[in-house]
């Protein structure tokens, strides 16, 4: 309804192999009226990436008020730290509209919790997922990920496929192999794929509750074709958990170890949803983002063959003919910086916002209570003083030096850092060696990549590939 009064868009992308040039397919800026925040609130509902100015792609501070609410948005380093490590406390709370977009699925998993929940189960999901544990789950991902080379060997040279579809086929196993310990096996695993696919497509980017007065936000709306989408996962999650109860999990998985510190631990309240809500939020954040970014990575060397030649010739030098493994990690950097790159460009979670309790003052700018605080890896990472040539596919910028802190925040940053970033970080950089060191993808020359965000950040509708054996 009024979608049509909403600002005109369209995709940028520019390829130039001569030059080894490449920037990716991006929005256009903003261009509706200044002054006119209905239009721009039109327009976040059906694409938020395309709401942003000029202008907004500094490191500043700005706000604006949508019907008589106030939103900040915090695009500085020194602004960053201050909302999400100095005042944390009073920045904790994720916006109305995470909360009530995920409360259905996630219940009050880590991901949306916060006050004495967060606090009481934040140090126990960090134990689970902690990069010291990271190294146990190498196997998973290399096996994993041979299985896949397997399967797109036996469909021959030139075979189409939908990569983002095969990278959450390929990370809901990993994740569900690492954190339930067993075989999650094809039909699952696309359950669960199918599942999180439709239900980001069924769930409104804008609460607008929230901007009509209601602090909390509006519940989202569930309509029968949400419930389905939500009884797919949690089908899914409870066989697995009730298993595990019973006795028939596996004794090294992730989802053992929260039930052994629950039975020694009774404190902790972990009961049977709670568990789900917590596994189910490692599997969500654990297989969604992953996959998002391998797929990202993919369509990036499909246009910029000369990086992807380089990570070739890197996996040929570190690992010869074995398969990489993720031992050989630390010592593939081209790999890392693409993937590095790839979260710059298309970082998973795009946009991180955040509800303020008290008043505040972020730089000269004073926040009201209940004002929704936005910081948007989106546009930080593509900020000229931050990042030269910000539109650019430029892994080699990984290999020079390293961001300024609180610059490159993919996995968030501040006491709410994704705990599982060594995890996640591990298994792209593993399964893009293993995968490329037997595989180049290419995007067909008449598909046009648009970026969508909706609670994470995909390419619409997909990205098709064909594959070709190397």
């Amino acid at each position: 309804m009024l979608s049509w009064l909403a600002a005109e868009t369209h995709t940028i992308e520019a390829v130039e192999p001569a030059k080894k040039r490449l920037e990716p397919a991006r929005p256009s800026y903003y261009s509706g009226k200044p002054g006119n925040q209905l239009q721009r609130l039109l327009t976040a509902r059906r694409d938020f990436l395309s709401i942003w100015r000029h202008n907004d792609y500094s490191a500043r501070i700005s706000q604006i008020s949508l019907m008589g609410r106030q939103v900040v948005v915090v695009n500085s380093p020194e602004a960053i730290k201050y909302v999400v490590a100095t005042r944390h406390e009073n920045f904790e709370r994720k916006s109305p509209q995470m909360r009530r977009s995920l409360e259905y699925l996630l219940g009050d998993g880590l991901f949306i919790s916060d006050g004495e929940t967060w606090k009481q189960r934040r140090p126990l999901v960090s134990d689970i997922v902690h990069k010291h544990r990271v190294p146990a789950f190498g196997d998973i991902m290399k096996n994993t990920s041979l299985e896949l080379v397997e399967r797109w060997t036996k469909l021959g040279e030139g075979a189409q496929v939908n990569a983002l579809y095969e990278m959450a086929g390929l990370t809901a196993e990993i994740i569900s192999r690492s954190v339930f310990g067993n075989d999650l096996g094809e039909e699952s695993a696309g359950m669960v794929t199918d599942g999180f696919t439709s239900y980001q497509a069924l769930i409104d980017s804008i609460n607008i509750g929230y901007f009509l007065g209601f602090d909390e936000g509006l519940p989202q709306l569930r309509t029968p074709s949400l419930k389905r989408s939500v009884k797919r996962i949690h089908t899914i999650i409870d066989r697995v958990i009730e298993d595990h109860l019973a006795g028939r999990g596996d004794d090294h998985s992730m989802v053992e170890l929260l039930i052994r510190r629950q039975q020694r631990n009774p404190e902790l309240k972990l009961d049977v949803v709670a568990l789900r809500n917590e596994a189910a939020t490692i599997f969500m954040a654990g297989h969604e983002t992953t996959a998002a970014t391998l797929t990202w990575a993919w369509y990036l060397l499909s246009k910029a063959p000369w990086v992807e030649d380089a990570i070739h010739a890197e996996i040929e030098e570190v690992c010869g003919g074995n398969v990489p493994d993720v031992a050989d990690v630390p010592k593939l950097k081209w790999c890392t910086a693409v993937i590095e790159e790839t979260l710059r460009l298309y970082p998973p979670v795009p946009i991180l916002a955040r509800q303020a309790k008290e008043a505040d003052r972020i730089g000269d700018l004073d926040v009201k209570p209940a004002s929704l605080i936005m910081i948007v890896p989106w546009l930080l990472h593509r900020t000229a003083s931050l990042f030269p040539d910000p539109h650019l596919f430029k892994p080699e910028r990984f290999l020079e030096k390293r961001p300024t802190p609180y610059s490159y925040i993919p996995f968030a940053s501040g006491p709410r850092i994704c705990p599982g970033l060594q995890f996640g970080l591990t298994e792209a950089i593993l399964c893009l060696a293993v995968l490329a060191q037997r595989f180049k993808l290419r995007v067909p020359a008449n598909h046009q990549v648009e970026a969508a965000c909706r609670l994470t950040l995909r390419p619409r509708g997909g990205l098709p590939v064909t594959l070709h054996p190397r």
